[in-house]
């Protein structure tokens, strides 16, 4: 794969890369990891648009949000670094807590956003997962926690060699264990902030999660892809949390469809 372009930051302290030209395209990534997590997107996107992929705050080189920020500080802060970035309304692609982020800004500042996709994204967990949730946000604020166990949920066992294993768990040992913290308590309490927002996005929505995604599921992808205005569901087979790594073919094609398309063109399918 090609390298990753060195870093820049916004005068606010967000670190970000790009590269490549056409319609601008914004990639944030999950929780735990950092820009480098979108490395097959960068590399074939980048031939057709001009991606800008961004660190979250306290991670890669991306100055840290106060602990105990919400999920509004991480819409806020994002907000914030597509002002200073001056690209006028982009595209923007999140993963997994990047995709609470994506709906945020898409909710907050629609003249921003030209299209919206959340990969991997969660959507009104029920109490058992979002209890889960919150108590593996409560062992991250005390440093003791298991950096492994979020590969075994992204992944399922026996993926230890995979290329798209390695890279995550390479990226997780990196990962500063306050802004971690931060970052996790935000995504733990904010699957149902902007949940009731999906009727006033008008921009075209793509709902992307593999099948076997036991925490961002299918039937929330399907279901924000109703609520949406121009909303599209796309159901990976075979897959689970990682799925831009681990099926990156599939999500790349998916993320061409979604930045060509028109809002005439949106539907909703699986």
């Amino acid at each position: 794969m090609s390298p990753i372009p060195q870093r820049s930051k916004t005068p606010s302290g967000a670190a970000y890369v790009v590269t490549g030209a056409g319609d601008p395209l914004v990639l944030i990534h999950g929780v735990g990891m950092r820009l480098e997590a979108w490395t097959p997107q960068i590399e074939a996107l980048s031939k057709r648009f001009e991606i800008i992929a961004v660190d979250l705050p306290g991670h890669g080189e991306s100055d840290p949000l106060p602990a105990g920020a919400s999920l509004e500080g991480f819409v806020a802060w994002f907000a914030r670094a597509l002002r200073e970035l001056g690209k006028g309304p982009v595209s923007v692609a999140g993963h997994s807590m990047g995709a609470l982020i994506a709906g945020g800004i898409a909710a907050e500042a629609p003249d921003q956003v030209a299209r919206v996709a959340l990969l991997n994204g969660v959507y009104r967990r029920d109490d058992a997962a979002r209890n889960a949730v919150k108590a593996r946000a409560a062992e991250i604020v005390t440093g003791a926690f298991d950096r492994e166990a979020p590969l075994r949920r992204w992944f399922g066992e026996g993926h230890e060699h995979e290329e798209a294993y390695v890279l995550s768990r390479r990226l997780l040992a990196l990962v500063d264990q306050q802004g971690y913290a931060t970052a996790y308590g935000a995504f733990a309490g904010g699957d149902a902030t902007y949940a009731d927002r999906w009727s006033s996005v008008t921009c075209p929505a793509l709902f992307l999660t593999g099948d076997g995604d036991l925490n961002s599921t299918p039937a929330m992808a399907e279901a924000m892809a109703v609520a949406a205005r121009n909303g599209r569901a796309v159901i990976v087979e075979g897959h689970r949390h990682m799925v831009n790594l681990t099926a990156p073919e599939a999500v790349n094609t998916a993320l061409t469809e979604w930045m060509t398309s028109t809002p005439k063109e949106a539907r909703h399918d699986a």
